[in-house]
């Protein structure tokens, strides 16, 4: 039995090397068995892992018993993707089952990882924004332009599109329980009230997480993978003032405005029922919907929208900046980062309906 140590980066660079190594002891040797030691490999990309999965075929053609030992979990797994069936040449140290206690410890440690990870980029990105303030001309306002752009003249289209659909279908159903009390009119109302109050903002801001949260989310993951994130910072740039500010400062601009026209269309959504279904006419349709309507109703809605998207720029950077290793890694921190900002969308809109519950 002959056993190998493998050191050092196996990739596309060594790669050649590694595989005329190999092709040289497997000429030379005559032992039966065949084992190499992963233990000391310190990167492993996907062309590494199949030289490691031909060398094994190599062995099989020579009726060598062919077995990988001491390998990494991050090492398994890239071999795992080249070759799944690779884990039955493989020997892992045998680890005792987590038990319940060891499962909540590791789930309480990687949460309090990533909450440290998360209080420290709202406490860079807030020190940024601070000194934006201070200093204006420090804000790169070509970026924050084009992000207003991207992320609001680019998404009225979606945004009016579902706003209006949303207003039809609650006059229409609302219109099947009213029409029975003789209650047309409070269409109007119903519509006005929960689109601007609530479906508004909470649908627009759905609406920006999954357009441009993402878009943020994958833009600085690639730039993380790419390593462009440790360029920028070899020459001097911040990160996050550099990258993220202009994304945020975009966002609490757009946002509101996207969900003023949201709030628009779906009343005018409400209002094409009413007249085609209901017979009422513009002017009292419109006149319900000014009486039942307030201006510390708009104001609001507004302001939670502003922080909706502080909220989902912001989260969506942190997921982008947290992506490590490959595509694979910039999917992922899309997908979390579309995920957290819904679930915190909704957290936030049900704090905000208690505090102005108790407000008023």
């Amino acid at each position: 039995m002959l056993k190998v140590g493998i050191s050092g980066n196996l990739s596309l660079d060594t790669v050649k090397e590694f595989t005329a190594d190999v092709e040289g002891l497997l000429d030379r040797t005559s032992a039966p068995a065949l084992i190499f030691d992963l233990n000391g490999i310190e990167y492993l990309d996907s062309t590494g892992a199949l030289a490691l999965i031909l060398s094994r075929d190599k062995a099989a053609r020579k009726s060598i018993q062919f077995r990988m030992t001491g390998m990494s979990a991050e090492t398994g797994r890239m071999i795992g993707i080249v070759s799944p069936e690779a884990d039955r040449c493989s020997e892992t140290p045998k680890r005792p089952a987590p038990n319940a206690w060891m499962r909540a410890q590791d789930v309480a440690a990687r949460l309090s990882d990533r909450m440290d990870l998360l209080c420290l980029f709202v406490g860079d990105l807030a020190a940024s924004l601070a000194a934006s303030l201070v200093r204006p001309r420090s804000v790169r306002w070509e970026a924050v332009l084009f992000y207003m752009k991207r992320a609001g003249m680019e998404g009225l289209p979606i945004v009016g599109l579902i706003s209006i659909l949303l207003g039809l279908i609650m006059a229409f159903m609302a219109s099947l329980q009213l029409r029975m009390f003789g209650a047309n009119l409070y269409v109007a109302s119903l519509v006005s009230i929960s689109l601007v109050k609530e479906l508004g903002p909470i649908m627009t801001a759905i609406l920006f997480a999954g357009r441009s949260g993402s878009a943020f989310s994958a833009e600085i993951g690639t730039m993380r993978v790419n390593e462009e994130i440790d360029a920028l910072s070899t020459m001097g740039f911040e990160p996050v003032n550099f990258l993220v500010v202009p994304k945020v400062i975009a966002s609490i601009l757009v946002v509101p405005i996207l969900t003023l026209y949201a709030d628009v269309l779906g009343i005018l959504g409400g209002l094409f029922v009413g007249i085609a279904g209901m017979d009422l006419t513009v002017q009292s349709y419109l006149q319900q919907t000014k009486e039942s309507l307030e201006v510390f109703d708009v104001v609001t809605s507004l302001f939670k929208s502003m922080c909706f998207a502080a909220m989902i720029a912001a989260i969506s950077c942190h997921h982008g900046f947290q992506a490590r290793g490959g595509a694979e890694a910039v999917g992922s921190a899309t997908t979390s980062a579309v995920v957290s900002s819904i679930f915190l969308i909704i957290i936030t809109d049900s704090a905000f309906a208690i505090m102005l519950h108790y407000i008023r």
